[in-house]
């Protein structure tokens, strides 16, 4: 669970180290509750839209650590309760012993371990970046680009298709639509859902630049954000199907597309009723 804190597939594929299949498929079907790095920035730039401007300097600061920790804490809980209700309905049955077999111990190789961790761990991560930002930015310009025979961009029709869906659970077509479109990687979800704002003139982006235009509180909210809106985009970015990387994983590790699939659904599903929850109490309340 801990490992997914950097990656998810990572995450699934150390639970290896559980030898039995029925123990090791909720390891592997829950880990996607544990925030990656590709989610962990998201949930840090949301967190600091849900508090009030009020607070500077180290209180801000702190605000945003405790609601990011809340956010964590969440997902940890998520992961204990879905694995407990696995592992008492479809994986029921009885508890093996958990042995853990200590490697040997050799002396560090400071050389090759530097070497294979920037090769591994920043080559490779900027390469899958590059391989997935690139095709997601290609089809967002497609689709604000091309238009219909009524003359409506295909962007504008996807969202007004979504948007009615999205308002159930305190979203709108435009981010689920980004949710949609950065399913090769969690770190493009905002910049997509940024991008498609900009691209469908919501908020005179032009005004904006660079950064700025992507973090600022006042496109948001020009966008038709408000609390309740930020708040449930953020649980749905916590509790929302793996990445393409994290399901490829998955499928390997199973060897079923059943499980795979179950993996997509779980998180999602999960995800949609507690938006759903918190939209209809903020209705209620507000």
């Amino acid at each position: 669970m801990c490992m997914g804190l950097g990656c998810n597939a990572v995450g699934v594929t150390g639970s290896r180290i559980i030898e039995e299949k029925r123990e090791r498929l909720p390891a592997i079907l829950t880990n996607s509750f544990v925030p990656c790095n590709g989610r962990l920035p998201a949930l840090l730039a949301l967190s600091a839209f849900l508090y009030s401007g009020d607070q500077t300097g180290k209180d801000a600061s702190l605000v945003g650590a405790c609601i990011l920790l809340l956010f964590i804490l969440l997902g940890v809980l998520m992961t204990f309760a879905v694995s407990l209700l696995l592992s008492r309905t479809l994986l029921k049955g009885e508890s093996s012993p958990f042995l853990l077999e200590l490697p040997p111990f050799r002396k560090p190789q400071i050389l090759k371990v530097l070497l294979k961790s920037v090769w591994e761990r920043t080559v490779r991560v900027l390469g899958r970046a590059v391989c997935t930002a690139a095709p997601a930015g290609l089809v967002l310009w497609l689709l604000a680009h091309l238009h219909t025979p009524d003359g409506s961009a295909l962007l504008s029709c996807l969202t007004a298709f979504l948007d009615p869906f999205a308002r159930w659970f305190g979203m709108d077509g435009t981010i689920l639509a980004g949710f949609l479109l950065g399913f090769p990687a969690n770190e493009i979800v905002l910049p997509v859902i940024a991008m498609a704002y900009s691209a469908q003139n919501a908020a005179g982006a032009g005004n904006l630049p660079g950064s700025e235009f992507l973090l600022s509180a006042q496109f948001l909210t020009q966008n038709g954000w408000t609390r309740t809106t930020v708040l449930c985009t953020a649980l749905f970015f916590l509790m929302h199907w793996p990445c393409a990387t994290t399901l490829l994983t998955i499928r390997k590790e199973t060897d079923s597309l059943r499980w795979t699939f179950a993996a997509f659904l779980i998180p999602t599903f999960c995800g949609l009723t507690v938006c759903f929850l918190v939209n209809l109490i903020s209705a209620a309340v507000f």
